[in-house]
This record gives C-alpha cells, sequence and structure tokens, in this order.
C-alpha cells in the first residue's frame, strides 16, 4: 500500500486531496450542477500519470473515475480517484493516412482546426466545446451521422489503461473483443489516453436553421415528420424547441418568444438547398440561418451555449415517430410546460443503421429518431424536471428501443438506465469482458457494466 504523498512523487501533474487549495477547481467542469467528490484527485499530464494513479488506486483498493471536459458527468464518485485528462489535448493530423491522433483531453474544435485545412474533418458532433473521448466512445451521434455514421464507427486504434495498470495499444487485429467493448462501453473498460480516428474528405457543408413560432409547431411537427420519412443519407436533420429570453445577444426576431427551431446538414451543397427549400412555405420565418459553412462553423446549426451551466436530461431513441410523440412535444414540452424543456428531436437511420466493417458495442442501430429533452436547474427542483421529462417519454414508450448513452446527464445511480443502453445481447457480451479486464469493478462510478 503507498500513501497519496507516494503517489504525488510518481506523477508529473497535480495530486489534490479533499480539502486542499485547487481539489474544487480541479473537479469542476461545463456541468455545474453535479460534481465528482473523491479523496484524490490527479491531473494527469500524460500516460505514465494514469498508469500511476491506476496502480495506485489498485493497491489501495479505491474506485477509479475519469474526467475530461465534464459535459457527461452522471454516476458520482465520493470516494476513491478521479483522473482528469484535460491536460492531455495533443491532437497530430495525418494527412496521407487520413488519421488524427487526439489526446484524451482535446475538443472536437481543436482537432477540426487541424483537419479542416488539410481537406479532412471528423465525425463530430454539434458542440465543438465537447470532448472527443467521452463523446466517442459512448457512440458519437455526430452532425453528419447519417451520411457516415456513428463516430465509433471510425476510431482505428486506442491506447488505454486498463485495470492492470497496463498500457495498451487496442486494435481490432491486436484484441478484438477489448476494441469492440471499449466503442460503445464508455468508460467501463478503463482509461483512454489516446484515440486514433480515421478523418472524412469534407469540403465545408449546406447547413443552418430556419425559426418558427411556437403557435405554427403542429404544422412544424407535422412536416418534420412526413419530410424525414424519405430523404437520402446525405441529409441529417433535426427539430429543437425552446424559450429564449429577451436579451440582446439573442437575435433580435427570437427574443421573448418560444420557438421551434428546424437544424440542417448535409455535404450535397446543390441538393441539400434544393431539399430544404419547402421548409421555407410551410410558416412564417422568423429568422433564416441557412447557407454554405465551413465544417468548424458547424456549430452555429445547433446555437448551442459554450458556457458551463447546471442542466439535467435524458434521451429516447425511437423506432418511428408516431403522432403521440407530436402531441406529447407540443403539449407536454411547450411553454406551458411545469419547467422550461428544450428539445431536440434528431432524425437518425442511414448509416446509423449500419454495422462498421469493424462492428462495435453502440446498440439499438435500428432506431430512426432520438428524443433528447434537456432542463436547465438554476432555481429549478431536479425531481420536478425529471417528473416533467418523465411524462414525455412514459407517452413514447410503446416505440422506445432504449436510451443514448450520449445523452444522459445529471447525477444518476451506476445501474439505473445501463440495461437500457444497450440490447441484451450486446450487455450480456460486455458484462463477460468486463469479468476479463476488470474484474473487481475499478471503473464503477459510471453507467455500469458489472462484471457476471
Amino acid at each position: 500500500m503507498t500513501t497519496l504523498n507516494e503517489l504525488a512523487d510518481l506523477v508529473r501533474g497535480p495530486v489534490f486531496q479533499r480539502g486542499e487549495d485547487g481539489y474544487d477547481a480541479e473537479r469542476s467542469g461545463f456541468q455545474t450542477a453535479f460534481h465528482h467528490s473523491p479523496e484524490v484527485i490527479v491531473g494527469a499530464l500524460d500516460a505514465e500519470d494514469v498508469q500511476e494513479a491506476v496502480r495506485w488506486a489498485k493497491a489501495n483498493g479505491k474506485a477509479v473515475v475519469v474526467q475530461s471536459t465534464g459535459h457527461g458527468v452522471s454516476v458520482l464518485a465520493d470516494d476513491g480517484v478521479l483522473i482528469t485528462t484535460k491536460r492531455m489535448d495533443s491532437v497530430r493530423v495525418d494527412r496521407r493516412a487520413r488519421t488524427a491522433t487526439i489526446g484524451a483531453g482535446a475538443k472536437w474544435a481543436q482537432v477540426v482546426d487541424k483537419s479542416e485545412p488539410l481537406g479532412l474533418v471528423p465525425v463530430s458532433g454539434s458542440a465543438g466545446h465537447v470532448g472527443v473521448v467521452g463523446y466517442t466512445l459512448a457512440g458519437g451521434l455526430g452532425l453528419l451521422g447519417r451520411e457516415f455514421g456513428y463516430m465509433a464507427d471510425w476510431v482505428r486504434g486506442v491506447d488505454v489503461v486498463t485495470a492492470d495498470g497496463r498500457l495498451r495499444h487496442v486494435t481490432a487485429k491486436s484484441d478484438a473483443d477489448l476494441f469492440w467493448a471499449l466503442r460503445g462501453g464508455r468508460d467501463n473498460f478503463g482509461v483512454v489516453t489516446s484515440l486514433e480516428v480515421e478523418l472524412q474528405q469534407v469540403d465545408g457543408v449546406y447547413g443552418g436553421g430556419l425559426y418558427y413560432d411556437f403557435a405554427d409547431v403542429d404544422t412544424v411537427l407535422a412536416f418534420f415528420r412526413s419530410w424525414t420519412a424519405d430523404l437520402p443519407d446525405t441529409i441529417t436533420s433535426s427539430l429543437g424547441s425552446m424559450s429564449y429570453p429577451p436579451l440582446p445577444v439573442f437575435p433580435e426576431p427570437l427574443r421573448g418568444r418560444h420557438i421551434v427551431h428546424v437544424r440542417f446538414a448535409t455535404t450535397d451543397k446543390t441538393r441539400g438547398a434544393e431539399l430544404v427549400a419547402p421548409w421555407r412555405d410551410i410558416a412564417p420565418v422568423l429568422f433564416d440561418h441557412l447557407g454554405e459553412l465551413s465544417y468548424r462553423e458547424g456549430g452555429s446549426i445547433y446555437r448551442e451555449p459554450d458556457f458551463a451551466h447546471a442542466y439535467d436530461g435524458n434521451s429516447v431513441l425511437l423506432s418511428e415517430l408516431p403522432a403521440e410523440a407530436l402531441t406529447a412535444i407540443r403539449v407536454l414540452a411547450g411553454p406551458s410546460a411545469p419547467v422550461p424543456v428544450i428539445v431536440d428531436l434528431r432524425h437518425l437511420g442511414g448509416a446509423l443503421c449500419r454495422q462498421p466493417s469493424v462492428p462495435n458495442a453502440v446498440s439499438f442501430r435500428q432506431a430512426q429518431y432520438i428524443l433528447r429533452l434537456l432542463s436547465p436547474l438554476e432555481g429549478l427542483d431536479l425531481d420536478t424536471v425529471r417528473s416533467t421529462h418523465d411524462k414525455i417519454y412514459q407517452v413514447l414508450e410503446p416505440w422506445t428501443l432504449g436510451r443514448s448513452l450520449n445523452f444522459a446527464y445529471g447525477g444518476r445511480g451506476p445501474t439505473e438506465l445501463v440495461d437500457s443502453m444497450y440490447d441484451k445481447a450486446t450487455f450480456e457480451r460486455l458484462r463477460e469482458l468486463k469479468a476479463t479486464y476488470d474484474p473487481t469493478n475499478m471503473f464503477r462510478h459510471n453507467h455500469n457494466i458489472r462484471p457476471l
């Protein structure tokens, strides 16, 4: 057994014990409502620091949890070791191989900044400030998902420290089982220190959004349902709903309104403009933000906040989009809801339905839509927020296949949601592999896959 002082001597990065100066700052992240409270935090500078932290935890019978940007904090640690990877943010792009090697603390904006000038982009999401590793290991539902599939489908290699303290370079050839489990099993099998991912040849997109008043929600929802029923894989779209406060930071036509926002992204700039054109005629458009964009401007499509804040939310993956879903969104998530509800309804299908050439643990690929609900938590009761969301999810239960690991936010129990995130066969295989790679369940402060 080694002491905390000995651990501090073994790593190059900072070490913080509970109650020390710097502890709270180190555990802070994008999510401000929920925080880990471990005994010790190791601010890793490199893979060797991660190894030493895991070895120390193993020798002392402690749990290990990892945090990069802190967007997806969910199952909270109140003991053990928190490894923060935000300092491990290197990005290296190989133009010839069309790959990027990305450190565990890097954000997507950093990758795009280096890759797009070379005509290459990752299958990243709608917000550049999200961390690469957590997003990818959970599946990674991207801005161009229908065209390219999940980000996990494009991982070519993973450097990971497993529960025995070993640093492994894992590929489909070196360890097919662990490679399968890591891509979809998130942080249940070790601490990932870097990823090698394949990039796509993309020269900008046609995309953006159209905004309508919530008074036209029935028309907009009905058109979204019929329009998405027959689309080429090259276009990815979604529909959002929320209230905009009357602040000058927002476009003037949106201030003080509850709006419906339809978003689009496609690499087919000519046909994309043609496919989107009918949307301008279905109802009065309050604000038109459509046109050709560079990939790094993709964050403007969703206009998601890029500052740390408190929020809670969840999602359901749907086999279809029934009329009942449209009614639930209008009645239960509109301006008369008990708490503010941000609706994010995304069209899936296309490449998202297909297993990649090297299969992974991402489940429910047959889903055609995903409904994500979020609410801010400042001044609101968490139980009221969740009961408001649950009323909507209950309506959709007959069409619900499962939930997305990418979109489960806020403090949860380790097994509260996990069995709804995988189909039965995938979950059982993951549990078998957990028994091989983490038999004592060291990595348990997460949506936990318990070893068989």
